[in-house]
């Protein structure tokens, strides 16, 4: 679970935006694009590294770590030079779709591989009803930012707490539930800061979105996991 370069205290001047500039929806139009091109890289990296399943499993920490490296400090230092921010964002959206590799492995060794089909289409849906929600709004949601974030901090905890300690299944249902909730609600958040201004590169906006996405179909794929493992 990851969580970029999110400024909470930062307020946009005019609120939510009733009427959006052309720059504005060139902007929006640009992130969309990015975020479609990034789930592309992560489909990528999960197809060529598939077979090697067993070694992404041995090394997932060293890759969840490169992860994080580029997520924090890549990112960061390529951002406002054009071509190396694009680098790093598909760098890290591949190494994603790495990671994803061994939870895809097992689902489809156990003949449930049409449960990933469902949990991307689910994503995809309710992403872009909240999405579209967000950009329609009336309502601010610019005070939604801190909460967010302390309740982020808050699931990290519980889930590294079931995953060394209770390794519970019905723990991890409910912390899946909740993971799905909170990113619903940091889409629609950071949705309304893209389209306010928030950003300054449709990279860094796209990151944002991407990883609302992906932690949402984590949860849904896990949550149809667990599910039809038990049926």
């Amino acid at each position: 679970m990851s969580l970029y370069d999110r400024n909470y205290t930062r307020i946009v001047e005019t609120g939510y935006v009733d009427e959006r500039s052309a720059a504005g929806v060139e902007f929006m139009k640009k992130t969309y694009q990015l975020l479609a091109a990034s789930m592309i890289a992560a489909a990528v990296g999960a197809y060529v590294t598939m077979p090697f399943a067993a070694a992404v499993m041995q090394y997932k920490w060293f890759i969840f770590g490169a992860e994080l490296l580029i997520l924090f400090f890549g990112l960061g230092m390529s951002r406002g030079k054009p071509g190396l921010n694009l680098m790093m964002l598909f760098l890290f959206t591949f190494l994603t779709g790495v990671s994803l590799v061994p939870m895809l492995a097992a689902l489809i060794g156990m003949g449930q591989g049409a449960v990933i089909g469902n949990a991307f289409l689910m994503t995809a849906v309710l992403f872009g009803a909240l999405s579209l929600f967000a950009i329609n709004s009336k309502t601010d949601f610019s005070s939604w930012g801190k909460p967010l974030f302390i309740t982020l901090i808050v699931v990290i905890v519980a889930s590294l707490i079931n995953i060394f300690i209770f390794k519970s299944p019905m723990i991890s249902v409910f912390i899946s539930a909740g993971v799905i909730l909170l990113f619903g609600l940091f889409t629609i958040y950071d949705t309304q800061n893209i389209a306010n201004g928030a950003y300054d590169s449709p990279v860094d906006a796209a990151v944002s979105l991407y990883i609302d996405f992906l932690n949402m179909f984590t949860a849904i794929l896990q949550l149809l996991g667990i599910f039809s493992s038990d049926e």
